[in-house]
């Protein structure tokens, strides 16, 4: 189930705020490209967090240490280890995938089609992410790198990692908030995710992890598939 609210401003980053079954509040932090902090319930979770990209930086000294902590694959602008450390607390859980433990030295592993109960009210699977194209499967190839599901409190959560719009997409079910990816030739084109938006059909969709590729259109290209598309700087 998901409320919607209109996004604010909060410490310069734009928020979103969305209620769970039970009337609880997950807002929604937009750091920057892949880099996303969640609040819920007074924890804190964090996806791929990373504290400087091209001209942007993000001071996480000023951010509560998280609860859970998710990598999605090994690549810089996702797997940050100096500010994993940083926002490591003995309660922190670090979920990676196998790659990204073997670097980082610790955290549990997930691999596609894992799922783990980290909390009573919180569940996370691992779903693949990888690359299609032909010339581009280096990038991310198949089996090595993890998106994740994140069910909280009932709001069921799909953050796609670096993927093009692969056919696994089909069996994402029930979304409620979906985090696409949209620059190539590392993820999907503007094509590509208005395919997998289609298919995934979750009730509102950020395009994140985008870099200098031209979203603005987006919103209208899923105009009457009952989509709710956010741009948010996810650059």
């Amino acid at each position: 189930m998901v409320g919607l609210a209109t996004a604010y401003g909060q410490g310069n980053y734009e928020t979103d705020v969305f209620n769970t079954k039970s009337g609880k509040t997950v807002k929604f932090y937009a750091l920057m490209h892949a880099s996303i902090r969640i609040e819920y319930d007074g924890r804190e979770i964090e996806i791929d967090p990373c504290a400087k990209l091209r001209d942007r930086t993000v001071d996480y000294s000023v951010m509560p240490k998280a609860d859970y902590l998710f990598v999605t694959h090994e690549h810089g602008d996702h797997y940050d280890p100096q500010t994993i450390k940083l926002l490591t607390a003995e309660r922190t859980q670090l979920i990676m995938n196998q790659r990204c433990t073997e670097m980082y030295g610790s955290g549990k592993a997930m691999k596609n089609g894992d799922k783990m109960q980290v909390a009573d009210d919180i569940i996370v699977e691992a779903v693949p992410a990888y690359n299609t194209t032909e010339g581009r499967q280096q990038y991310h190839p198949k089996e090595r790198d993890n998106g994740y599901i994140l069910t909280i409190d009932g709001l069921r959560i799909y953050i796609a990692g670096d993927t093009e719009d692969i056919p696994e997409m089909a069996d994402i079910k029930d979304i409620d908030i979906a985090f696409l990816p949209c620059n190539q030739p590392f993820t999907m084109t503007t094509e590509q995710l208005v395919r997998a938006a289609k298919v995934i059909k979750p009730k509102v969709v950020f395009p994140y992890h985008y870099g200098q590729t031209d979203v603005t259109n987006l919103p209208s290209q899923l105009q009457g598939e009952g989509i709710d598309v956010r741009i948010r700087h996810y650059e």
